[in-house]
């Protein structure tokens, strides 16, 4: 078993999502994800298969009195990454917008492609932002926001017990990593270190990384009391 490190405004997501034609979400989409770690994001890895669908926060950086829209590809205490689309310089002074009126000062600390990685002056709170996000204006549901884990957890599937690694986790489900080939369709409990069993069901599983569908969204204060706890 190996283990894992770790364009609508305002739209967040979570892990065990299908779209509205029914197409599983987490494979097909590349989404904005969250982290309690006070370093900010490395350089992302790049991807051999591409993402049919982008589905990011959009946010603003400000470089003196001028403001750019861009996309944040992910979020931590420490400061963010995110897809710019004008030439920025390492270390660079710059504001970042993510919630109206409300400005982060950080500088850049790294340049990939299009992509560049913010530090910020000081933490900033992941967890306020995390339980800001609201329902979208065409009344849909939001995709609920997934925060980046890497935690060992056992998985019961009928009278088998896999141990397994988690990758993130949001309100509604959970992404894990086992060399146990799942079935989509087969209820599971899940039982984290530390947290109550949780019952699921296998929405996919590919090449050791499969998505489990919670039966009960967890409540938020719940999910973020354990994972600040953890």
């Amino acid at each position: 078993m190996r283990s894992s490190g770790r364009e609508q405004r305002g739209q967040l997501v979570p892990g065990m999502d299908f779209g509205r034609d029914g197409v599983r979400m987490d494979d097909a989409v590349e989404e904005t994800t969250f982290s309690f770690s006070t370093n900010a994001p490395k350089p992302p890895e790049r991807r051999q298969q591409r993402r049919h669908m982008t589905i990011l926060r959009v946010g603003s950086i400000f470089v003196g009195d001028r403001r750019e829209l861009c996309l944040i590809r992910n979020i931590s205490a420490g400061g963010l990454l995110a897809h710019v689309y004008s030439r920025r310089v390492v270390g660079e002074r710059v504001a970042v917008e993510l919630k109206t009126n409300h400005r982060i000062e950080g500088s850049v600390t790294w340049l990939q492609d299009n992509n560049a990685g913010i530090s910020f002056d000081a933490p900033i709170d992941v967890e306020e932002i995390l339980a800001s996000h609201s329902g979208l204006e065409d009344g849909w549901r939001p995709r609920l926001p997934r925060v980046e884990i890497d935690r060992l957890a056992t998985l019961r599937v009928g009278a088998r017990i896999y141990g397994v690694s988690t990758r993130d986790i949001s309100q509604g489900g959970v992404k894990i990593e086992t060399d146990e080939a799942l079935e989509e369709g087969q209820e599971v409990v899940l039982t984290l270190d530390k947290f109550r069993p949780v019952q699921g069901v296998v929405r996919w599983y590919q090449d050791g990384i499969g998505g489990i569908a919670f039966n009960q969204v967890i409540p938020f204060r719940e999910l973020m009391g354990w994972l600040r706890a953890n």
